[in-house]
């Protein structure tokens, strides 16, 4: 019986499990990661899934696959750094964001392109049907927030992102998901996504921060009750 086994996770989740297992150094550089099979019946979660989250840290630099050999660790993390991932809470990942994303959302009016507002438009249209599948909108999601940081193409910005995304993994994060993603809260969240897509699209650097401002304020909201239940 896995250590998952109550919890449904997808790529995303997984995904961040392995890249804390990466970043606190349980994986280390060079190890080679069990075989998929092995990490499905860990994670409780198809092979394909297990794929996709494979290609998630692949793409982010974490693991490389070689074939005919498996799939390796080549990200090596700083101590200090998986440090405060590891201890960091949910609202301490909200105040980080909050601290970043609103002028994230101006350097993307800035220095994106239509590709990038393409790719967001997408993971709007993908967020929109999943009302009823907490798991299927966190992860596009997740991918929403990350198109945004790369619309920027600041390298910087987009990794410190990434090491905020990892804070999914905790535990505390996947309770607080569960507690706080119901049909009413994705759908207040869809229109904000949708109202910050908008603006940015139309150059509108202060309104699409202010609305991206009101989105955190609205999760971190939701997350501070959850807390108290």
């Amino acid at each position: 019986m896995n250590a998952y086994a109550d919890q449904k996770l997808g790529a995303a989740d997984i995904a961040a499990l392995i890249r804390r297992e990466i970043s606190k150094g349980s994986l280390q550089l060079h190890d080679r990661l069990p075989p998929e099979r092995v990490l499905a019946d860990t994670y409780g979660a198809a092979r394909g899934t297990i794929r996709k989250a494979l290609t998630r840290l692949e793409k982010e630099g974490f693991v490389e696959t070689r074939a005919g050999s498996g799939t390796y660790v080549v990200h090596k993390p700083e101590e200090s750094s998986a440090s405060a991932i590891e201890n960091a809470t949910p609202l301490e990942l909200m105040d980080t964001r909050f601290a970043l994303e609103p002028h994230i959302c101006r350097l993307a009016v800035l220095h994106g392109r239509h590709s990038d507002f393409d790719r967001m438009e997408e993971l709007c249209t993908h967020m929109e049907g999943c009302v009823d599948d907490p798991v299927g909108f966190s992860e596009a999601d997740t991918d929403f927030h990350r198109a945004l940081v790369e619309s920027t193409r600041n390298g910087l910005l987009i990794w410190i992102i990434d090491q905020i995304a990892s804070v999914r993994s905790q535990d505390d994060w996947t309770r607080m998901r569960h507690l706080t993603l119901d049909a009413k809260t994705i759908g207040t969240y869809n229109v904000q996504h949708r109202q910050i897509l908008n603006a940015i699209r139309t150059r509108e650097p202060e309104r699409a921060a202010n609305i991206m401002k009101e989105h955190l304020e609205t999760a971190r909201l939701s997350l501070t009750r959850a807390s108290d239940t």
